[in-house]
C-alpha cells in the first residue's frame, strides 16, 4: 500500500513537468518552415558573383558609378562634408570614413555584404550572420514594438523589427519587411564616406524577398530616411546563393589584427613595417606630443 501511495505521489509530481515538456514540443512543432521562403545556404553580393573583392564592393548603390556618381540626395551642408571627405581621401587620408579603425560599418552599410552571409529564420527572430566586423543582425518578428528606452543604448546595427507577409494569400510568406531604428555613429553609406546626419536619427526600411524567376537570387530594397538627405534614398541590393550544400566560409575576421591604420586626434596615420608612426598624407603634421619628453 505504501508503495502504491508513493507511486501516486510521484505521478502527481511528474504530471506538471510532462505537461510543460509536451507544451514545449508542441511549440517546436508549431514552426512550419515550409511557410517561409527557403533562405538557407551562403549568400554573396550579386554584383561581384564570387568571394573576391571588387569595385562594386565600394558602392552603396551597385547600379551607379562610385563616389559622386552615386547621386546621394544630400543637403547642401552634407554635400559639402562629403566633398571635403573625398578631397581628404584623394590626398591619402581617410576622410570621415571610420571602419579603418575597426568600428563596425553599421546599418545599412552592413548589407553591402563585405563577407558571405547566412540567413537563419526562426518563428520569433530572423538572423543575418556575416563574418565581418560586427555585421551580424537580429530582426525581431515576434510582434514587439520598438522599446521606449531604445535611444539610451543605440547600436551600430540598430534595433530591427520585421514582419513576414503572405503577398499571394496562399499561406506562404514571400516578403520580409524590416524597419531599423536606434542607430549610432559614426557611420557612412560606403567606403567613399557618404555621410549620415550627426543626430543619428536614421530610419532604415527594407523589403527582403527572393526573385520570382530565380530562387537563388535574393533582393533587399533599402530605403534610408535621414536628416542629411533631401528625400528618402532607395537602392536595390541583390545577393546570389552559392551553389553548394557545404559552403566554405571565409577566414576568421579580426579587424584589429595587423591593422596599420591609426587615428590620433582628428588625423589618420600609418604604422610602418618596422613599427614606427608615419604620415598618411604629404606634408602631414605629426601628432601632438605634449605628454612625451622631447
Amino acid at each position: 500500500m505504501a508503495n502504491g501511495n508513493a507511486l501516486g505521489r510521484a505521478a502527481k509530481l511528474a504530471a506538471p513537468v510532462l505537461a510543460m515538456l509536451l507544451t514545449d514540443l508542441g511549440g517546436a512543432r508549431a514552426f512550419d518552415e515550409t511557410k517561409y521562403p527557403d533562405l538557407k545556404g551562403q549568400w554573396v553580393r550579386a554584383e561581384r558573383g564570387d568571394l573576391a573583392g571588387g569595385a562594386g564592393a565600394l558602392r552603396y548603390d551597385p547600379n551607379k558609378p562610385p563616389t559622386l556618381g552615386q547621386g546621394a540626395p544630400l543637403t547642401p551642408e552634407y554635400q559639402a562634408i562629403y566633398e571635403a571627405n573625398l578631397a581628404d581621401q584623394a590626398a591619402g587620408g581617410q576622410g570621415i570614413e571610420s571602419t579603418f579603425t575597426c568600428l563596425p560599418p553599421g546599418m545599412p552599410r552592413a548589407m553591402l555584404a563585405y563577407a558571405p552571409m547566412e540567413i537563419v529564420v526562426t518563428p520569433d527572430t530572423t538572423y543575418i550572420l556575416m563574418e565581418h566586423i560586427h555585421d551580424n543582425r537580429r530582426i525581431y518578428t515576434d510582434g514587439r514594438s520598438f522599446p521606449a528606452d531604445m535611444d539610451d543604448d543605440p547600436q551600430f546595427a540598430g534595433y530591427s523589427i520585421g514582419r513576414w507577409i503572405d503577398e499571394n494569400g496562399d499561406g506562404r510568406y514571400t516578403l520580409l519587411e524590416v524597419e531599423t531604428r536606434g542607430l549610432k555613429g559614426p557611420r557612412t553609406y560606403d567606403a567613399s564616406g557618404i555621410p549620415f546626419h550627426r543626430d543619428n536619427k536614421t530610419i532604415i526600411k527594407e523589403r527582403i524577398y527572393l526573385d520570382q524567376a530565380d530562387r537563388n537570387l535574393l533582393h533587399d530594397e533599402i530605403t534610408s530616411i535621414d536628416h542629411a538627405l533631401t528625400r528618402p534614398w532607395a537602392v536595390m541590393r541583390s545577393y546570389h546563393r552559392v551553389a553548394t550544400n557545404q559552403p566554405i566560409w571565409w577566414r576568421e575576421d579580426i579587424c584589429a589584427e595587423n591593422n596599420v591604420h591609426i587615428r590620433i586626434g582628428k588625423e589618420a596615420y600609418y604604422l610602418s613595417a618596422d613599427g614606427l608612426l608615419m604620415p598618411a598624407k604629404k606634408n602631414q603634421a605629426p601628432p601632438d606630443l605634449r605628454y612625451f619628453k622631447q
